[in-house]
């Protein structure tokens, strides 16, 4: 019977071995596969994926968010521009405006008008430096 005893802690060793085996231990304790370089690969790979999900995406939206903001000014200034020229070619088709443009631009006068042109003289320089020879 001493014999069966012995041959039962035998066998609840061998078990226990076959279970850590399965779990992918070592029969000393140590696990198999997940060693330190592995170990620093897969959490390497697992900060990349985690870069790769969050901050790169969250670093182009930031950007497009950056670009939406200078097309909305550009958009506003247009529009502003826009308003301006829509009044102006308004104010270009009353009679008041275009007689004044033509006036002004092309020196143009109604019949029984007369245009005058007032020159204004040049500045010479004195004539005593002019003929002053050294």
């Amino acid at each position: 019977m001493t014999e069966d005893i012995g041959r039962d802690e035998e066998d609840e060793h061998e078990d226990a071995d076959e279970r850590d085996e399965a779990k992918g231990r070592h029969p000393s304790g140590r696990l198999t596969g997940w060693e330190g370089p592995t170990r620093i690969a897969v959490a390497s790979l697992a900060l990349i994926a985690i870069m790769f999900l969050f901050v790169f995406p969250t670093r182009s939206y930031l950007g497009q968010q950056g670009q939406v903001r200078s097309a909305r000014h550009a958009l506003e200034v247009v529009e502003a521009q826009n308003k301006e020229l829509a009044r102006e070619a308004v104010l270009l088709q009353t009679p008041v405006e275009i007689e004044r443009l033509a006036r002004v631009q092309f020196n143009m006068v109604f019949p029984g008008e007369h245009a005058f042109n007032i020159v204004t003289p040049t500045k010479t320089p004195p004539a005593s430096a002019a003929t002053a020879t050294p």
